[in-house]
């Protein structure tokens, strides 16, 4: 049965995937971005219905969740989360939207030491009121973070991750599996779903087996918490992000991102990408040095 979809953040990583696979499936995709541009453009000539808005303007979201059948949440590392995800509450309810599927992280925790993981955890419980069926995803660390720190000049990854392990999981198969929920939620109403990549591996393994795809030495760089931090700051991020991916790295630290499921697998029907593939796959970025 073909169906209406609402993807937000669809120009995202994870929205833009999920828009794309449900169109080919024949779904019939409204995509929800904050301004036009070749991401944008791309999804019209897949053939999505674009559309413009701000998540935190509940008219835009509103005239966006009108006559969709199901509908996906997604917001940035940014402030604001708690009021974008009551505005998008209230405007699926108000449009009689059956099922929405809502990207957490897996830091996500009422006692979590930063702001952005509190309010994913906030988020959660507010859109557990929703009248439909609610499906939440936690996934680890993403395999795109391997692109945003590598170091192409050095080649170096140079990250405060210390000797501790995790499945890294790309945004890719996100997705897919947020396509597989969205067309069929009612056996996923009132999950929490931690999603992992296949492979669980430290970061002078994820080293090695860059080195062998990319065919040069790539070194693992341990730092600590305040070197990192300092870099991010030097970026010019946002200082709630700063807050939150050192955070995520403490938390990483303590195995909080460790382990790994078949949850991706058995979503899909796919298996996840191994890190190896996901290099091979965006070999381009990583030739072209850190983003």
């Amino acid at each position: 049965m073909t169906r209406q979809i609402l993807i937000t953040g669809a120009t995202g990583k994870t929205g833009a995937i999920a828009a794309v696979t449900l169109l080919d499936e024949g779904h019939r995709v409204r995509a929800f971005v904050h301004r036009l541009d070749e991401r944008a453009d791309r999804l019209a000539k897949a053939g999505a219905e674009v559309v413009t808005g701000d998540l935190l303007d509940v008219d835009a979201v509103s005239r966006a969740a009108k006559g969709v059948d199901a509908a996906y949440l997604t917001y940035p590392p940014a402030s604001g989360m708690i009021d974008a995800s009551a505005t998008f509450l209230q405007a699926v309810e108000e449009n009689g939207v059956p099922a929405i599927v809502n990207m957490s992280q897996m830091a996500a925790r009422r006692d979590a030491a930063d702001l952005e993981s509190r309010q994913h955890w906030i988020a959660e419980r507010m859109l557990d009121h929703f009248s439909g069926t609610v499906t939440h995803l936690r996934p680890t660390a993403f395999a795109e973070w391997l692109i945003g720190f590598w170091q192409q000049a050095t080649n170096e990854i140079r990250l405060p991750f210390a000797d501790a392990r995790g499945a890294l999981v790309a945004a890719e198969d996100l997705g897919r599996v947020i396509a597989a929920i969205i067309t069929d939620p009612q056996p996923h109403a009132g999950k929490i779903y931690s999603l992992y990549g296949p492979v669980e591996l430290d970061y002078n393994q994820i080293a090695a087996v860059m080195t062998r795809v990319l065919g040069r030495r790539v070194t693992y760089v341990p730092v600590s918490l305040d070197e990192f931090r300092s870099a991010l700051e030097r970026r010019g991020r946002d200082p709630h992000l700063v807050e939150h991916l050192v955070n995520v790295a403490v938390d990483y630290r303590n195995g909080l991102y460790a382990g790994t499921n078949d949850t991706v697998r058995t979503l899909t029907g796919t298996e996840p990408l191994t890190v190896e593939a996901f290099i091979e796959r965006n070999r381009q970025s990583f030739d072209q040095g850190a983003a």
